[in-house]
């Protein structure tokens, strides 16, 4: 695919209020709990890779944009890593890898990029071991249903042509439980020093079902 060389240029510099404003330790805290194999949905320029755990004994990175999948692999190549890793230049919908194989998902901010979010549930509970955990940090429609929730409908189309496809209104927690997540857990959070349209949060770990 072409890719957003521009968005991916600038992506760093663009989210490094928010990082430093508390987006770092939401993903810090997040990602302590990955374990086992591990795969990270559109990693995009790498802003997870320093959080990753000692327990993550092997890493796949995700991403379909090539600018931002080089820029991914210069970030890792660029410190040790105590896990083995490869980056695969692939979208969420249609993961190239066999059912049941990973202990850990992790999903930040990506979900409101992907073209078909019911089948990318779909794919994470299929790649997902019986019992593994989607670890998740999402932008989302605002959960009151009010003023801010009609604006980001309204200007889904132009944000997201600013934003490389990023739909900010989309309900992913809902999407979810159609795919037989237990959401119950996910909690709401705000998503620091950044544009109201983005600021509604879900964040949390979710179980894959059982069997």
């Amino acid at each position: 695919m072409a890719g957003h060389p521009i968005f991916a240029a600038l992506y760093d510099r663009m989210t490094a209020r928010a990082e430093h404003g508390g987006l770092g330790e939401m993903r810090a805290e997040l990602l302590a709990r990955a374990s086992g194999r591990t795969v990270e949905l559109g990693a995009g320029t790498g802003a997870n890779a320093a959080h990753y755990p000692a327990a993550v004994t092997e890493a796949v990175f995700t991403e379909p944009d090539p600018h931002m999948a080089r820029r991914l692999r210069e970030k890792l190549a660029a410190e040790p890593r105590s896990f083995r890793f490869e980056v695969a230049e692939t979208g969420a919908e249609q993961l190239p890898f066999d059912d049941d194989s990973f202990d850990t998902v992790i999903s930040t901010l990506v979900l409101c990029t992907v073209d078909d979010p019911d089948r990318t549930a779909a794919e994470i509970r299929r790649v997902l071991r019986p019992a593994g955990s989607l670890l998740l940090l999402e932008h989302v429609r605002d959960p009151d249903d009010g003023r801010l929730g009609g604006w980001q409908d309204r200007l889904e189309s132009p944000w997201g042509w600013m934003a490389a496809g990023c739909h900010p209104n989309r309900e992913t927690a809902a999407t979810l439980a159609a795919a037989g997540f237990d959401v119950s857990r996910l909690s709401a959070a705000k998503l620091p020093k950044s544009p109201p349209l983005v600021r509604p949060l879900i964040r949390g770990s979710v179980k894959a079902p059982a069997g």
